[in-house]
């Protein structure tokens, strides 16, 4: 795994895009660094796709050369609050792995991601897990992102004839606040995007969940105004 690759000219690189806050960040690094990014979000059955559309605006106006989503049915499997209408989305912290916790989410993602890189040519994937303020989520740990990376090494007609695939995870020891200082300093405009588990159609955030009590902090923590709209 790299935190960050090295400065790459015209090299293609799939991004995977949520339409958040991390994942917007990420994009607008991997634009920086020189990458012809193709971003890449997955509909995989959660209960909103108000991330979704922001995901496709975000990627048009950080320059991604391409933008598309593919589907997964993570709802048939069930066993999360982001998927299982009948799981409520905790609004108090919880300890151990929370309920929004989406089994096989990241593994599937950058499997998804893996293989529209063979197919475009490229050999590096960015995506925007994060150890730090990272709810618990075992894929979201340094030896996951290492694991697949050696997988994607394996399991590929491209690594099989020498291509060495990269997992960049650039976020993945920077603390919330990091996060968007360095998005901020990047150019993106953090109210298109979306962090909410349970956001409205109109990209309203609800205030109390997870997601949205860190990505609140986080402002706090950076000193900058939280462009998120609360209901």
């Amino acid at each position: 795994m790299t935190l960050l690759g090295p400065t790459a000219q015209l090299r293609r690189a799939v991004v995977l895009l949520s339409g958040g806050l991390d994942s917007s960040t990420v994009l607008a690094m991997a634009v920086a660094r020189g990458f012809e990014c193709y971003a890449l979000s997955v509909h995989y059955g959660q209960r909103h796709s108000a991330e979704l559309a922001a995901a496709r605006q975000i990627a048009h106006a950080l320059g991604a050369r391409e933008h598309r989503v593919m589907g997964v049915d993570l709802a048939g499997i069930g066993g999360s609050a982001l998927t299982d209408a009948g799981i409520a989305v905790p609004e108090i912290p919880t300890s151990g792995i929370p309920i929004t916790y989406v089994p096989a989410r990241n593994t599937l993602m950058l499997s998804l991601a893996l293989g529209w890189a063979e197919v475009v040519g490229a050999t590096d994937i960015f995506v925007g897990v994060n150890a730090v303020d990272y709810s618990g989520y075992p894929d979201c740990r340094p030896e996951f992102i290492e694991a697949f990376e050696r997988l994607a090494r394996l399991a590929t007609k491209a690594g099989v004839e020498g291509a060495r695939f990269e997992i960049h995870a650039p976020l993945i020891a920077m603390s919330k606040a990091d996060i968007i200082r360095a998005g901020t300093e990047l150019g993106v405009d953090f109210s298109m995007t979306v962090s909410c588990y349970q956001a409205g159609p109109d990209r309203t955030a609800c205030g109390k969940c997870d997601s949205c009590r860190l990505r609140a902090a986080g402002f706090a923590a950076a000193g900058i105004p939280d462009p998120t709209r609360y209901r």
